[in-house]
Order: C-alpha cells, then structure tokens, then sequence
C-alpha cells in the first residue's frame, strides 16, 4: 500500500532529483543560447530552483535575470517560449516519463536575503546588541 505524503512535509527525494536535472537541463540549454528571443538572449539568467510537482507534470523554475532592466519582462519571455523550451530539453530528460509543463516565476528569495540583511545592520537593532553579543557572533 501507497503512503500518502503528510500535509506540510515538503516535497519527496524524487521530486528533488527530477527538479535538479531539470534545472540542469534549463541552464544547459540557456547557456546555449538556443532560444531565439531578444529579451532572453541580452539577458545573463540564473535559474536557482525547479520544484516538481508531486506528479512531476508541472516544472516551477525559479529564475533571476542578471541586469536586466525588467525582470518580468524576461519572465513573460520565458513563459512565452516554454513549449519551445519543453521540447528543446526533452532529449536531457529522456528517462521521464512525461515530459513536464514549465512555468517561470521571479526569484525573490535574493531581495528577501537583502532586506534581512539591512535589518539586521539598522541602528535600532545595533542598539539592542551589547558589546559581547558582537564577539560571540564572530
């Protein structure tokens, strides 16, 4: 008998080895520049997650542009070009048995890094730390 996975328990081992070959197989393939759009092709993009679907019919891929002016720009390119890219990536994911639908979405997880970053570096949390919370963090 199947288990079912518990509500909140994250995605399982394969949906994290399927979703790192597939990111992979899209870095493979954006370094090579085989896409032919001008948004994506003056566009340095840096994929920094895939999270599967349980079924590993639906491809999420976390994407950051690297100076680009318009960050949802390139994401709308890549999402207009997604079953050119299905197929392109198809001959690196030949074990799969389907061949998943790729969505694209804004990795915001840099700008949260950021904004923690400036919080803790505010003069209101500065004050709260005293002179030995300093050396223990060194």
């Amino acid at each position: 008998m199947a288990r079912s996975p518990a509500s909140g328990s994250g995605p399982s081992q394969r949906q994290l080895r399927v979703g790192e070959q597939v990111r992979h197989a899209l870095s493979d393939l954006l370094q090579r520049r085989e896409i032919n759009d001008d948004v994506i092709e003056a566009t340095v993009i840096s994929i920094s997650e895939v999270r599967m679907s349980p079924d590993l019919k639906i491809a999420t891929a976390f994407v950051s542009p690297l100076g680009a002016r318009d960050d949802d720009a390139v994401v709308q390119a890549l999402n207009r070009n997604a079953k050119f890219i299905r197929g392109r990536v198809s001959s690196a994911l030949r074990q799969m048995k389907y061949m998943p639908e790729f969505r694209f979405r804004r990795d915001t997880s840099y700008d949260n890094f950021a904004r923690i970053n400036e919080l803790l570096h505010s003069p209101e949390v500065a004050r709260d730390l005293g002179p030995d919370d300093d050396k223990e963090r060194e």
